[in-house]
């Protein structure tokens, strides 16, 4: 056996112990796409082949499949504000932070190369495959990644409306926007680069500019 090929034989057998759909290992119950399951651990990495022929697929949770059916839906009767937070607290697991939380701290090099790792060592098992691309598509996992992504927005649509009628009716954090980035600048994009956009204009030997020869 080609030795490139070892993981994705280790990764065939854990599937067919494990079953054909993941979610994440760090934060079980969070929804992942493709390149962050890739970066994810080690076995994200090399089951990328199995991913790309649609064999593992991560499992979208139901609170986000409810979502895309009506991200706007409300709720019938008097809602309270344990009613709001009941909805909001399963969205968060599904999908993590809000952006209405503090910011994580940074990784540290450590973990930052730790996950260009990882996508390397994805990238290198999933290049045996001849016609990548097309195997994706042929395959229906880009069709589910869409779907994973389709199931993120409307997950955070939904969550932000349940927030809103939390405010509207004064209810605290998570209910609620926490407003903790209340006040942050926002991004000045007319600020210059730091390098030259332009060379300087060449001058001649009187200080003027140098005539242009003429096309050969």
């Amino acid at each position: 056996m080609r030795p490139a090929l070892v993981p994705v034989a280790v990764a065939c057998a854990t599937l067919a112990l494990g079953g054909c759909i993941t979610s994440s290992s760090r934060h079980p119950g969070r929804v992942e796409t493709t390149s962050q399951a890739e970066r994810d651990s080690v076995t994200g990495a090399v089951s990328a082949p199995l991913r790309d022929f649609n064999l593992l697929r991560t499992k979208i949770p139901s609170v986000l499949l409810e979502a895309m059916a009506d991200p706007y839906y409300r709720p019938g009767g008097r809602l309270t504000c344990s009613d709001i937070v009941a909805m909001v607290v399963p969205l968060d697991i599904a999908l993590g932070p809000d952006l209405d939380a503090p910011p994580p701290a940074k990784e540290g090099l450590t973990q930052r190369g730790r996950g260009a790792t990882l996508s390397a060592v994805a990238g290198a098992t999933a290049g045996v495959i001849p016609f990548h691309s097309w195997i994706r598509k042929l395959t229906g996992a880009e069709q589910h990644d869409d779907y994973v992504q389709s199931a993120i927005k409307a997950g955070s649509v939904r969550r932000a409306y349940l927030k809103g009628l939390g405010e509207a009716k004064g209810c605290p954090p998570p209910a609620t926007p926490s407003h903790l980035t209340t006040g942050k600048p926002v991004i000045d994009q007319s600020l210059r680069p730091r390098y030259p956009t332009h060379l300087p204009v060449a001058r001649g030997p009187d200080g003027g500019t140098p005539p242009v020869d003429p096309p050969q």
